[in-house]
């Protein structure tokens, strides 16, 4: 089973170099810039993180990269989007699990999550890590989101590259991630970081079509 799936996502890959070398100027809808992404949800307050340094912006190769970190009564969500107008170039968007054990975090756990938002017929799907440096832990909520689509995986997200290339001639996508602390190393506090994760993503999510073309 993971030698199919290593297969099809190298499939994948070349299919989308392929079709990225032979395709027309690509459309790039209208967007806003992720800077007018609301400061205030509810009662969640946001302020700007550190950005990153010109070489870790070259690295990521994001035409657009949003990092902010929201307060509210005894929450924290930190938030991160970076969004790509077009993979064509060469520049594409990765797991956000990347850079992780360069900063001395590893993933400890994952599974699938799903989560209920204004904006969304169904449950949006989207992938829950715990990660941890030491003794620190952090629950970690992320998913791509491009043309009105939610996915978890790795392996659909690029699919979804190839197939929209082909049938809608764009290949812009956003990474969207969602950082909590986790408290202690008890099972409550980990339930609790999650709570807040998704409390912040369903108060988040309605106001991305402005900024995430569909």
């Amino acid at each position: 089973m993971l030698k199919n799936a290593v297969v099809l996502f190298v499939v994948f890959v070349g299919a989308a170099g392929v079709i990225a070398r032979a395709q027309r100027t690509e459309r790039i809808p209208e967007r806003q810039a992720l800077s007018a992404l609301p400061i205030t949800f509810s009662d969640w307050k946001g302020r700007a993180d550190q950005p990153l340094s010109e070489k870790e912006a070259k690295i990521l190769g994001a035409d657009d990269v949003l990092m902010r970190t929201y307060f509210g009564p005894g929450k924290i969500a930190g938030l991160y989007i970076g969004f790509w107008q077009s993979q064509a170039r060469g520049d594409a968007a990765h797991s956000p699990l990347n850079c992780l054990p360069g900063a001395g975090w590893l993933p400890m756990s994952h599974r699938h999550l799903q989560v209920a938002v204004n904006g969304s017929e169904a449950p949006i799907e989207v992938n829950r890590y715990v990660i941890q440096k030491g003794l620190d832990r952090q629950l970690v909520l992320y998913w791509y989101q491009s043309h009105g689509r939610v996915v978890a995986s790795e392996y659909w997200g690029k699919f979804y590259l190839v197939a929209d290339a082909v049938r809608l001639n764009r290949s812009d996508t956003a990474i969207i991630r969602v950082i909590s602390p986790i408290a202690d190393s008890t099972t409550d506090a980990e339930q609790a970081a999650e709570r807040s994760a998704v409390e912040f993503v369903q108060h988040l999510f309605p106001a991305l079509s402005d900024f995430i073309p569909s």
